[in-house]
């Protein structure tokens, strides 16, 4: 497969338009609380990508590989039946150390986070601070009237190298590791398992150097059984023909 890294980076520079729907009660929930660094649109597409995945019988479970406070979770999980399975990866807590494939960019930012540095949504403390982040995702599944139990959701703590080894076919993942090791391994462990149809959203993609490498690295090898194209900026997808 011929992946045009660059002419994927010129394209998702440009300013995207909004979602003209109206956003799901869920999504003005998640940002009313403060769960997710998604803005509205990037919300309600999650949204709209999981139910698409319902209306076209695409069968499989859906994953978060990195949930921060579970919002862009929790808005996935409204959107599916409830029982189809989903699987949340995460270390639920403060990010893992990059490595020398990550840029400088990445680097200062962890710097910033190690140093008790970092800033919260809506002036609260950082996410990754949290003594029990687990548990407080769980109950914000709760709160918003997604509870984990009723809605099949498996929140999974550990490295991704641990802990993510899909045990069948995917219909739809998003992939929020931020840094080159997380999110080559999420990419390399998911892909294979997609579902025709299925697709995977990778986040951050212009944003962190380490997961734009990751990403070029991983989709210079695919087969012409994927396509891959910016979805929503800083977003890129990756979807398995039918």
């Amino acid at each position: 497969m011929r992946f045009h890294a660059e002419r994927l980076i010129h394209a998702g520079r440009r300013r995207l338009t909004r979602s003209s729907k109206v956003a799901p009660a869920v999504v003005s929930r998640v940002r009313q609380d403060g769960l997710s660094y998604l803005d509205e649109a990037a919300l309600v597409s999650l949204y709209e990508a999981v139910e698409r995945c319902e209306a076209q019988g695409i069968e499989g479970s859906v994953i978060e590989a990195g949930c921060a406070e579970g919002g862009s979770a929790i808005v996935m999980a409204a959107a599916k039946r409830s029982s189809r399975p989903m699987f949340v990866y995460d270390v639920f807590g403060t990010i893992p150390a990059p490595s020398g494939r990550d840029g400088d960019d990445v680097h200062q930012r962890y710097d910033v986070i190690t140093r008790g540095a970092a800033q919260g949504l809506g002036g609260r403390p950082y996410y990754g601070y949290q003594q029990d982040l687990r548990s407080e995702v769980v109950d914000s599944f709760a709160r918003l009237g997604v509870p984990t139990h009723l809605f099949c959701v498996t929140l999974v703590q550990g490295l991704f190298e641990d802990t993510l080894r899909p045990g069948g076919q995917v219909a739809f993942a998003h992939i929020d590791g931020d840094w080159y090791d997380s999110v080559r391994i999420a990419l390399e462990r998911i892909l294979p398992a997609l579902a025709p149809g299925g697709a995977v959203v990778v986040d951050d993609y212009f944003a962190w150097s380490g997961c734009n490498d990751a990403v070029n690295d991983v989709c210079r090898d695919l087969s012409n059984d994927y396509v891959v194209h910016r979805w929503r900026y800083p977003r890129l997808r990756i979807v398995r023909r039918t």
